[in-house]
């Protein structure tokens, strides 16, 4: 079944010419998959890391396991499993951020991360912004695999079988790390309370 967005574009034809070595082909296939790329880059783009240059490395990835695509699946799925991969090993690389204190919130922004991670009660629209920003500072302590599987399914709300598709997950697998991710996060919560109380 051919992918609904690869359909306006002749991919099999420009890969057949990629496989060539045909150079105007492959600036095709690049300006026909940068949007998607550049998505998923920017989604889980890592600290210190310009989302052009991890865009280059996507590509020049693709190009270079193209041999290995068996159209088992839609290319552009597995163009994503290459770009969500290599943000991760990107995450893998850098080293632990410092430790996130309760300290360093002000009241109100403590109100408004407790509101969001307990569930408690709605945040209001204009506390959005703030409690996405304090909620981004948990995540990042995360791994990256469980960063990602909170900003694809919690932040994104991309459905189970959407994350599948584009991480190469099972939905086994996506459904336990999205509960460890969600419970390291509350432990988190619950570890800045006690410090502050302390």
């Amino acid at each position: 079944m051919p992918d609904e967005a690869d359909s306006p574009f002749d991919l099999a034809g420009c890969l057949e010419r990629v496989r060539q070595r045909d150079q105007l082909a492959a600036r095709e296939l690049v300006d026909h998959l940068y949007p998607l790329v550049i998505r998923i880059v920017r989604a889980h783009l890592p600290r210190r890391v310009a989302e052009e240059d991890l865009a280059q490395e996507v590509f020049l990835k693709m190009f270079s396991r193209l041999a290995q695509y068996q159209g088992a699946v839609p290319f552009s799925h597995w163009v994503s499993r290459i770009s969500v991969t290599t943000c991760i090993d990107h995450l893998r690389a850098q080293k632990r951020r410092p430790e996130f204190r309760w300290a360093d919130l002000s009241e109100n922004e403590a109100e408004v991360l407790d509101a969001v991670l307990t569930n408690e009660n709605d945040v209001p629209a204009n506390e959005a912004m703030a409690a996405h920003e304090l909620v981004h500072k948990l995540i990042k302590q995360l791994k990256p695999a469980d960063q990602l599987v909170i900003r694809l399914l919690d932040l994104e709300q991309k459905t189970i079988v959407e994350i599948c598709e584009v991480t190469g997950w099972n939905q086994s697998l996506v459904k336990v790390r999205a509960f460890r991710a969600r419970r390291k996060l509350r432990k988190m919560f619950q570890e800045l309370e006690k410090k502050e109380r302390s």
